[in-house]
């Protein structure tokens, strides 16, 4: 075949040659010039491939399959730019494959191995670091704005149970009110908190309590009517009382909101929106540790006493619900996720032995209020 005129471009120098070029037996791209090796190069056909995303469509840049990565190409340096219709039509009819993207020896290892420690990355970040972090700044972050991030973690949840208004599933009779301020004093003047609770019930048929940051805690109206007595819902509350003593429900939330920051930074949504959407499910479904579980029954134990109620309304609570989630194993539970639920009424049992006299934290009025405060 009549040989062409191509430019030649030598990788390590980025010199240009005008190189002589033609096929040799449907096998070879036969390169001539003076100052190649021995003046000629053979590029084997099957060999040769073209650049991809090439602005000009009236040529064509070669390079040889790579073996070995040279750069983020994956392309050996030397090009051959042709412009002769005519080879190139040959070339893309002899060169199956010419558009062929070839990856080094290794290269699935390479991205294997560096996925993998990426992967890694974000567990440690999650599961090490932001806990780490979450753990300092919970102690960090003035209660004024531990405050208010809970408000809003607190109305976030309230979307969740299907209100669309702030507000709108709390529930609130004037006696009702009346009996829940006098439990969460009586419990309050007895052993002082550092926070100014904020405690409400929501309308919602789950049997379940949580504490948000900065001392906002939530009573689902069904643990109100699974409830036997005022001191079993007063048991629930000084638990909670003591995760927020503790900052347990800040650091989670803020654990949640790193991770779900991180996450979102990795797979999308930087607007923040998945972040506030797992706050709220990690407040709703929040399962602390075994020692933050055992130190919120302690502080109840201790919270109880000093007012003088009675455990036995602790472990009555817990008794209850005994049997509950397999009757009911679509509605969510309280301490459903914690641990050993039996093991803990039986250790208010033993405590409430070592008590002294005792009185109910309400009345039967009173109590019959707070059962009625979402009629």
């Amino acid at each position: 075949m009549t040989s062409v005129s191509c430019w030649y471009f030598v990788g390590a120098t980025g010199r240009r040659m005008d190189v002589d070029a033609s096929l040799e037996h449907s096998e070879f791209l036969r390169l001539s010039h003076p100052e190649l090796p021995n003046g000629l190069l053979r590029w084997p056909l099957k060999d040769l491939r073209a650049l991809a995303d090439q602005a000009r469509t009236d040529q064509i840049v070669l390079s040889l399959r790579a073996d070995t990565a040279i750069d983020s190409a994956l392309i050996e340096e030397a090009r051959l730019t042709v412009d002769d219709l005519q080879l190139i039509a040959d070339i893309q009819m002899l060169c199956p494959d010419l558009s062929k993207r070839d990856l080094p020896e290794g290269s699935a290892r390479k991205i294997v191995t560096r996925i993998g420690m990426a992967v890694g990355a974000i567990v440690m970040m999650i599961f090490v670091v932001l806990p780490a972090m979450a753990n300092t700044l919970a102690y960090i972050i003035p209660i004024k704005r531990e405050v208010a991030y809970g408000k809003a973690v607190v109305r976030q949840m309230e979307r969740f149970f299907g209100g669309s208004t702030a507000g709108e599933l709390v529930c609130s009779t004037p006696e009702g009110d009346a009996a829940l301020a006098k439990m969460v004093a009586r419990l309050t003047e007895a052993l002082p908190t550092d926070y100014e609770l904020n405690v409400l019930v929501m309308r919602h048929d789950m049997v379940n309590a949580f504490a948000a940051p900065g001392g906002q805690i939530v009573f689902a109206e069904g643990l109100i009517e699974q409830a036997i007595s005022p001191d079993e819902v007063a048991a629930v509350l000084a638990h909670e009382i003591g995760h927020v003593e503790s900052r347990d429900a800040t650091r989670g939330a803020l654990r949640a909101a790193g991770s779900a920051g991180l996450l979102s930074m990795v797979f999308g949504d930087f607007a923040g929106g998945t972040a506030a959407v797992v706050i709220a499910e990690y407040t709703l479904n929040a399962s602390y540790t075994r020692e933050a579980e055992a130190e919120a029954d302690t502080f109840a134990h201790n919270m109880l006493e000093a007012a003088n109620v009675s455990t036995v309304g602790m472990a009555d609570f817990f008794g209850s619900l005994d049997g509950l989630e397999d009757e009911m194993p679509d509605l969510p539970i309280y301490l459903s996720s914690h641990p050993d639920t039996q093991e803990r009424a039986d250790l208010a049992t033993e405590f409430a032995k070592g008590q002294g006299t005792t009185l109910p934290v309400l009345d039967d009025d009173e109590w019959g209020a707070l059962k009625a405060i979402c009629d």
